[in-house]
């Protein structure tokens, strides 16, 4: 038990350290000895764990959609907000926190590769519209998101929200990405699904022009 209980600590070191350096240096830039130097671990030590620097990463995704999985049952449960007021919460919870937008921020450069690309696009592409779509079910049922539309109400909030909005796809200074969420309001609206209301609109905005690189927001 003692020796389980030190492998779990080695393994939470790792990943809090590889968190801290790919949102430091970028992914990329991230060597598995960097890592190893940080926690002055032994690459046994860390191969123990993790086979490699991918196999840490997607870790650390999956630690991240736990977390919103996790969110998401607790707001199913709750009686004292509409689903539209929950969906509003799990937008949030992806654009206000920290820890998340370090992630995204140290894979922008990663996800112009092809085969990351896809990769991530196959993650994301069932699990988050999953969610969603729950959650616009409720909505529908109690009133608050009057939608025809929730599969692809679902599916369009999941792929827009996580692609045409990044800044590694489309640079945007504050102006334009607020103006590029305004628009993704107004497609949401006319579908019955107004979870963009004015304070949803500025807090994404402000989370995601806070990952658009200084050299590509000058040049937005």
């Amino acid at each position: 038990m003692a020796h389980d209980m030190h492998s779990g600590d080695t393994e939470r070191r790792i990943l809090d350290s590889a968190r801290r350096l790919f949102a430091e240096k970028g992914y990329e830039k991230t060597s598995i000895q960097d890592i190893l130097n940080d926690l002055g671990l032994s690459k046994g030590g860390l191969y123990h764990h993790f086979k490699s620097k991918e196999a840490i990463l997607d870790r650390l995704n999956a630690d991240e959609w736990a977390v919103t999985a996790r969110l998401l049952d607790k707001l199913i449960e709750r009686k004292d907000m509409s689903a539209l007021e929950k969906l509003r919460v799990l937008i949030v919870s992806a654009v206000d926190a920290p820890d998340h937008l370090d992630l995204v921020r140290s894979q922008m450069a990663l996800l112009k590769d092809p085969a990351f690309f896809t990769a991530n696009m196959r993650f994301w592409s069932t699990r988050l519209p999953e969610s969603f779509r729950s959650l616009i079910d409720m909505g529908v049922q109690d009133g608050s998101i009057p939608t025809a539309y929730p599969e692809e109400a679902a599916q369009l909030l999941s792929l827009l929200g996580n692609y045409w909005l990044m800044p590694c796809f489309y640079p945007a200074d504050h102006a334009g990405m607020e103006h590029r969420i305004r628009c993704l309001a107004t497609m949401l609206d006319a579908i019955g699904v107004p979870v963009f209301d004015e304070t949803l609109i500025l807090r994404t905005t402000e989370g995601l022009t806070a990952l658009t690189p200084e050299e590509d927001t000058a040049s937005a």
